[in-house]
């Protein structure tokens, strides 16, 4: 086979896995894939995941990837908080919550990093696009935040919380606290509770 074949058959997923690749072709000859990365037209996202090297230069893509390398997830936590403005940050990591294991992929279009939320918290997200009509799932600002809170218990004192510098214009004008405290019910988690009267109180809310 050629990889012009393989790639007008599957250009258009954007990244693929083994398993689409053999359900198409039961006989692929896996070493086309190796050969095809050494190359430079494939990029390898993760064990069995590949996506096409001319993404590289696709707005969002990166992000993109980051729903289908690793599924169930939602970009949530810093990547997300960066996006909406609330951190001033510049987020290195694609940062993400999923009910599986914790992990974390390197590859051409990023460090990916997956931090374990238990299945019934896996909710406030939406599908936001990205470019080719295409989706992706990302967390609302107040679930990213939530998340945050949760999965990082350190930030129960207002030294660390102010040191997350949040952006107090958003906080008053843009944040929907009234779905914050929703959500917060939602995890049934006593110290998460103190965390948010603690930020409410940090930033005057």
């Amino acid at each position: 086979m050629t990889f012009l074949e393989f790639k007008n058959q599957l250009f258009d997923l954007a990244c693929f896995n083994i398993y689409q690749v053999y359900a198409w072709q039961p006989d692929f000859d896996r070493n086309n894939l190796t050969r095809w990365v050494k190359k430079g037209y494939l990029v390898r996202l993760r064990q069995g995941y590949f996506a096409f090297s001319e993404y590289k230069s696709k707005l969002d893509y990166s992000l993109y990837f980051a729903n289908r390398i690793y599924r169930p997830s939602y970009i949530s936590l810093h990547t997300a908080l960066a996006f909406y403005g609330m951190i001033p940050e510049a987020v290195v990591q694609i940062t993400s919550v999923t009910s599986l294991k914790t992990v974390s992929f390197n590859n051409d279009f990023g460090e990916y990093s997956y931090k374990n939320l238990k299945e019934n918290l896996m909710f406030g997200y939406e599908l936001k696009p990205v470019a080719d009509n295409r989706t992706m799932q990302f967390a609302t600002p107040e679930k990213a935040l939530l998340d945050l809170l949760y999965l990082y218990p350190f930030y129960d004192n207002e030294q660390e919380l102010e040191e997350l510098r949040l952006d107090e214009d958003y906080l008053h004008d843009d944040l929907n606290k009234d779905l914050l405290m929703d959500y917060c019910g939602k995890f049934q988690n006593k110290a998460l509770d103190r965390r948010i009267k603690l930020l409410f109180k940090t930033y005057d809310l």
